[in-house]
């Protein structure tokens, strides 16, 4: 087995085989203990290489990843974006390729600065530190890619319970944590004193996971508020043709009508798709009906504003009626999807690039929660929902979590379900119920734990009824947000190099 740890293509097609096995740890398939069995592996094919070999396996573990885990890159581009099957494939190869560099570089910057193959419990440590390095930057690296994140398989695993002390982040470093101890448990022999402690800090973050999962860090103010969110399962096809525009303002008006009554009415992502001050009229129609019964609409809506150099700019929001008040505009754009990055030379050459509403700014990063029955809620926008940082900025002032959502991109491909996953964490860091209204699925409430209460089916029209209650108080990941973690990953940095470089002079 010497090959896996020796540059050369053995070593490196596992690589890329260990990255491809990551997404089976995460939603639908939920195989948690893969994503500790594929740190493993390719922690140990970094140990012995040059930094340059590194850089090479440490891409082809990263390609693995994400071509098997961001599939569903090539259904949007090919199904909605009509590209050719030739171009959406060399475009979602070009992509997988690209963000594999991710993984490249801290590769790289492991195998010439930061490993110490002399000392395996500050290896260990300085691993774990880099792999939540990686992680970070790739979430925040040209608006970011934050994505397979390492913690999400750990949603429904034993590790679950420390997601609310420090977010998906301590979940991702902990499982890096215990996969490169479980390498190098049998180096750590010879060191009764370094055994023990490595036993320790492998078996600590499981310990305190297990015990703190189902732990209520927030409590509830008030009543439930009952719940009717639609799914209104529209094509993605016909949701922005005009002429059936008329047919979906029925459809949400016709099935809010029907609906039992509730505290809170929510429609999906851009569920009524004509800038807003178009539909006032329909708008004050639906407003009347909620205040008749009591309650607040909230939906998805483009909106048309003045920027603040007077200029007139397009946003995709959430707006209130009813019985609550609020517009909300969305600030983590998808790129190519709301945004068209270098558009004066992409616009035009193909039909992805010009995708209907693919030319949105980005909202205000001060805007305040939306109110809603006298609560305050917060609102993510589809790709928000996956930032753990930016999604906790929100929360912390809110009681209520909100996600609307048109997955409708994604097709019949994995990508809702992980998707569904990431909000789940959310709900899970700030302890807080939320409500996810999406287009096509999945449509869903989420209780404090994570853990879904009620849900609607992909690809089927219907409303789902719930209740969810309103929280106050602060998780610690809500108070501290990772800021315990950055200076714990700069001490073990600082550690590794300072040691590595007296290693070198002795």
């Amino acid at each position: 087995m010497n090959w896996i740890t020796r540059p050369g293509w053995p070593g490196n097609l596992l690589a890329l085989a260990a990255g491809a096995l990551t997404p089976l740890a995460f939603a639908p398939f939920d195989i948690w203990p893969l994503a500790i069995l594929s740190l493993a592996l390719f922690y140990l094919g970094l140990r012995d290489l040059a930094p340059k070999a590194a850089f090479w396996r440490g891409w082809c573990y990263g390609f693995g990843l994400f071509l098997a885990g961001t599939s569903w890159i090539y259904v949007s581009i090919h199904d909605y974006g009509a590209a050719s099957v030739p171009l959406a494939t060399f475009l979602t190869i070009g992509f997988c390729a690209g963000v594999a560099l991710f993984f490249a570089l801290p590769a790289l910057l492991w195998a010439r600065w930061l490993r110490r193959s002399e000392a395996a419990l500050a290896d260990t440590l300085a691993f774990a530190a880099l792999w939540l390095a990686q992680e970070a930057f790739r979430g925040w690296f040209l608006t970011g890619f934050p994505w397979l994140y390492s913690g999400y398989s750990q949603l429904n695993g034993p590790l679950a319970g420390l997601a609310p002390i420090g977010g998906v982040w301590l979940v991702s470093f902990s499982l890096a944590l215990s996969a490169a101890l479980l390498v190098n448990l049998a180096r750590l022999r010879s060191r009764p004193a370094f055994l023990a402690a490595g036993i320790a800090l492998l078996i600590g973050p499981w310990a305190i996971g297990l015990t703190l999962k189902g732990h209520a860090w927030t409590q509830p103010i008030g009543a439930p508020l009952k719940v009717a969110a639609m799914q209104g399962n529209v094509e993605q096809n016909l949701k922005w043709d005009p002429e059936q525009l008329n047919a979906q303002l029925a459809l949400y008006r016709d099935m809010t009508f029907s609906a039992a009554k509730a505290d809170l009415i929510v429609w999906p992502e851009t569920a009524v798709p004509v800038l807003k001050e178009f539909v006032d009229g329909y708008l004050g129609v639906m407003s009347r009906f909620a205040n008749d019964r009591q309650a607040a609409l909230i939906t998805g809506v483009p909106i048309r504003q003045n920027n603040a150099q007077g200029e007139k700019r397009y946003y995709n929001g959430i707006t209130v009626i009813g019985q609550g008040e609020g517009t909300y505009l969305k600030q983590k754009l998808v790129p190519f999807g709301e945004y068209v990055p270098l558009q004066e030379v992409l616009r035009g050459l193909i039909a992805f690039f010009d995708l209907p509403m693919s030319d949105f700014a980005r909202g205000d990063s001060n805007q305040p929660p939306l109110m809603a029955k006298g609560y305050r809620i917060a609102p993510y926008i589809c790709y928000e929902v996956v930032y753990p940082e930016f999604a906790a900025n929100l929360a912390a002032n809110s009681d209520i979590l909100l996600t609307v959502s048109n997955d409708t991109w994604f097709g019949t491909s994995i990508g809702p379900l992980q998707h569904l996953q990431m909000a789940q964490m959310r709900a899970l860091e700030a302890g807080r119920w939320m409500i996810r209204a999406t287009n096509n699925g999945v449509t869903v409430l989420i209780d404090p734990f994570g853990k879904i209460t009620e849900g609607i089916p992909q690809f089927q029209q219907g409303v789902l009824y719930g209740e969810v209650l309103p929280m106050q108080g602060l998780t610690p990941y809500l108070q501290w947000r990772a800021w315990p973690l950055v200076i714990l990953c700069s001490l073990l940095f600082a550690w590794a190099l300072l040691a590595s470089r007296i290693a070198k002079t002795v």
